[in-house]
């Protein structure tokens, strides 16, 4: 049965690769771009399938006004898939405030407006599910990349709170956790903020010659990845995580196993700070308690 998508940023990336392949199984798809003539091609290739809108989703008011008009032209959107934005490279005081500023905009704050903006519209038509593109990135840290993982890590815990807070409306979430992969993620999808030489000899510098010099491996594939999220529609209940890619997985599991060994070795310690079961202790905490509540 064919289902009707909403999808940000889909001039190139995974965003083009959902597009094309959803178009050419028959689903129709309400696509947002910057710029509409990266869209000619298919426009005239799939004619009414395809419903087409400019988005800068640092817009909060045009995120709103697209994204209503996108679920009144198809009448029920079944999926949405939040996955604009891009890359911003560099140590953080290397960054300017406006790119900070930017990057937060764009991957945070646009995401989460996306998501708020569907939830009406979703809740209304008695359910549907959102796949909110992060990246491995949202789970493990990459030196030189601090102002992107902060966008990854915080759409991940908006999208773990508030799954449970619409969970009861039929919306389910899928939070895709993509490896690195052969898009322009690491051309026109990246800024970078400008170099400073001391950093040269770090592990930012590594990987800055690593990137530029064509040594930072690519495993994944973004046809076969955009099939896994559009596979993932198919499941019930919807995954939580989608973890795409070798190096997404062997990365996030070995950051997740360190994170639990670190968590165990201060088992004690997190135990020690309690109210003690007996004694004036338990009674300053059942006091103070009453008090926030009487607050």
């Amino acid at each position: 049965m064919a289902r009707s998508w909403l999808i940000t940023g889909t001039s190139s990336g995974f965003g083009r690769a959902l597009t094309e392949e959803l178009l050419d199984r028959g689903d129709r798809v309400a696509a947002t771009v910057r710029d509409l003539a990266a869209m000619d091609e298919l426009k005239r290739k799939y004619g009414s399938q395809l419903w087409v809108a400019t988005l800068d989703v640092t817009d909060a008011d045009a995120i709103s006004q697209v994204v209503g008009a996108a679920f009144y032209a198809l009448g029920r959107i079944d999926v949405v898939v939040n996955n604009a934005g891009y890359g911003l490279a560099g140590a953080a005081e290397e960054l300017t405030d406006a790119q900070i500023r930017h990057q937060v905009d764009t991957n945070l704050i646009g995401s989460i407006n996306v998501v708020r903006a569907a939830l009406p519209y979703l809740r209304e038509q008695g359910g549907g599910r959102v796949l909110q593109l992060s990246s491995m990135g949202g789970q493990m840290a990459f030196p030189g990349l601090s102002l992107y993982h902060a966008t990854k890590w915080g759409i991940e815990g908006f999208i773990e709170a508030t799954a449970q807070d619409v969970g009861p409306f039929g919306i389910e979430f899928t939070i895709v956790e993509p490896g690195s992969a052969r898009t322009n993620f690491g051309g026109s999808s990246m800024a970078a903020g400008k170099p400073l030489p001391v950093y040269d000899a770090t592990p930012v510098g590594e990987l800055r010659r690593a990137a530029t010099s064509g040594a930072f491996p690519t495993p994944g594939d973004p046809r076969k990845m955009a099939q896994a999220m559009i596979d993932s529609v198919y499941c019930r209940p919807a995954p939580r995580r989608l973890a795409l890619g070798s190096d997404a997985y062997a990365m996030i599991r070995e950051t997740l196993t360190g994170r639990i060994a670190e968590l165990d070795a201060q088992r004690a310690v997190a135990l020690s700070t309690d109210f003690d079961v007996e004694g004036s202790s338990t009674l300053v905490g059942s006091s103070r308690t009453q008090e926030m509540v009487d607050a």
